[in-house]
């Protein structure tokens, strides 16, 4: 067998097959055998490409790393509670920045996310407008990272970082994290370490309360010297939110509204908290995916529509 093959085998039928890489050809007629499958050359010359905001491979190894997901979090709620100075302690690190979902409900979207496909621009044209803070190696994209992309090895963000020495947490909120179901178990396995308890689900006001009361004590016994990855679902703003807005009997944009501030509390104090027993943060922090609250006739979300489709973003140091 030549060495340009590629050889397979089939885990049902134990079956060997053998497949050749693409051939094709150039300009001169020579064959060229196939780079992989996204063209980026048909990209290259459509814009010059923008320098990063932030250099990852000077963020991996030297501080701690925390991926907030404020679950369902809607853009425009996000920007209109800014403008309103309702939510200082996100205010502080820099405005939101318009993004499309990767994702219409949270499973496809964090497959997405812990796979280094963040929420990108909303103005986009093609895939290299996308910045990459984590570039997959080994998928079909060529095996350079980008300028300033972190690119790992492995399946996950959180795969690769561990290989560099990371220590990597979850602390689950919507029932995609349950791990009393076998779905739930899914996303928490990508980890070292994940937590999830019913006082950390949708339907109790306290949630986020919880979760950061309980980071608050794994970061006091945690390896001060080991670096963390964490992921924190924020469910708060994910139905039922009713109960964040005094009066209110059904969720609504103002209740929305009203979850985020309540949020944003609880992460002033995790923030604190993480600086006074952690030291120095690099934070990721954005939405899965947006929601509907009747908008064309449209209810919830898992359906493509803009109020869905359009998320809030934003990255800064802690």
């Amino acid at each position: 067998m030549k060495e340009t093959e590629k050889t397979y085998v089939d885990s049902q039928s134990a079956e060997v097959t053998t497949n050749k890489p693409e051939k094709r050809h150039g300009e001169d007629g020579k064959e060229k055998q196939g780079t992989g499958e996204v063209p980026f050359r048909l990209f290259s010359s459509l814009a010059k490409r923008k320098e990063p905001s932030i250099d990852m491979n000077r963020i991996v190894g030297s501080m701690d790393i925390l991926l907030i997901c404020l679950d369902t979090l809607r853009y425009d709620v996000a920007v209109l509670e800014e403008e309103k100075k309702t939510t200082p302690v996100l205010n502080q690190y820099g405005r939101w920045q318009k993004c499309q979902a990767p994702g219409n409900f949270t499973w496809p979207s964090h497959h997405c996310m812990f796979s280094g496909f963040l929420p990108m621009p909303y103005d986009a044209k093609n895939l290299a407008d996308r910045e990459m803070l984590f570039f997959p190696r080994q998928i079909g994209m060529g095996n350079k990272a980008p300028e300033g992309a972190y690119g790992f090895s492995g399946s996950t963000i959180m795969e690769g970082l561990e290989k560099d020495g990371y220590d990597t947490w979850c602390v689950g909120g919507v029932s995609f994290f349950d791990k009393r179901s076998d779905l739930g178990k899914v996303f928490p396995g990508y980890f070292r370490k994940s937590y999830w308890n019913p006082s950390f689900g949708c339907g109790v006001k306290d949630s986020t309360k919880n979760q950061v009361d309980f980071l608050i004590k794994k970061m006091e016994e945690a390896d001060r010297e080991k670096k963390i990855f964490l992921y924190l679902n924020v469910d708060a703003i994910h139905y039922p939110n009713y109960f964040y807005l005094e009066g209110a009997r059904n969720d609504s944009l103002e209740s929305h509204g009203a979850a985020l501030q309540y949020a944003d509390r609880e992460l002033g104090r995790l923030f604190e908290q993480w600086k006074a027993i952690r030291g120095k943060a690099f934070i990721i922090c954005c939405s899965d995916h947006g929601t509907c609250y009747g908008e064309d006739g449209c209810q919830f979300h898992g359906i493509n529509h803009p109020a869905v489709n359009t998320v809030p973003y934003k990255h800064f140091l802690l």
